[in-house]
Parts: C-alpha cells; sequence; structure tokens
C-alpha cells in the first residue's frame, strides 16, 4: 500500500521562506500519474486546498496564496514539493499531501515572530 510522507515544516518568522515535500512508499508509484494536492488546516478550521498539480503539470492555488505557494513535481526524484514564500501567520497549519484517497500524515508549520 502506497504511504504518502510530508516533511519540511516548522518554524518560521513572518516574511519567510519554506519547502515542503511528499514523497511515496513504494517503488511503483509515480506521482506524474496523478494529481496531487496540498491541503492544510488550520486550528478550529476546516481543511482547505492550497495548491494542486496534474499529471500534466497543470496548476491551480488558493487565492490567498497565488503568488506566494508554487507547487511543482520532480519526476526524476517522484517527489512533489510546495514553495512557500511571504508566509504570514494565517499560513499557520498541519500541512497534508493528497493523492485520490491517500493522504500523508501532515506536517506543521507555524508562522510566528
Amino acid at each position: 500500500q502506497v504511504q504518502l510522507v510530508e516533511s519540511g515544516g516548522g518554524l518560521v518568522q513572518p516574511g519567510g521562506s519554506l519547502r515542503l515535500s511528499c514523497t511515496a512508499s513504494g517503488s511503483l508509484f509515480r506521482f506524474s500519474l496523478y494529481t496531487t494536492r496540498w491541503y492544510r488546516q488550520a486550528p478550529g478550521k476546516q481543511r482547505e486546498l492550497v495548491a494542486s498539480i496534474t499529471s500534466g503539470v497543470s496548476t491551480n492555488y488558493l487565492d490567498s496564496v497565488k503568488g506566494r505557494f508554487t507547487i511543482s513535481r520532480s519526476n526524476t526524484q517522484n517527489t512533489v514539493y510546495l514553495q512557500m514564500n511571504s508566509l504570514n501567520v494565517e499560513d499557520t497549519a498541519v500541512y497534508y499531501c493528497n493523492v485520490g484517497i491517500i493522504w500523508g500524515q501532515g506536517t506543521q508549520v507555524i508562522v510566528s515572530s
């Protein structure tokens, strides 16, 4: 069974940057064949879709992160990334990687001075 693993979260000051990574266990799984999504869930709030990338490399973003976040995929590394720049306190959340019905365990991002 494929498992998704997120990494790269942490504590960052407002205005800072982080890059999240999503990798998959299972040598036969290829992100390039599927749409991969990054979600986030802040304390007391519903989970929301932050960004997605299709197998054809089309991308979409939550309005509040457009121009600050970039989703990308490395087929050679079989990894999906979420580059997050100009972070603000409203970006504080647990970030999850998703492919279909498969979810990662999440990685915590805290933006605080």
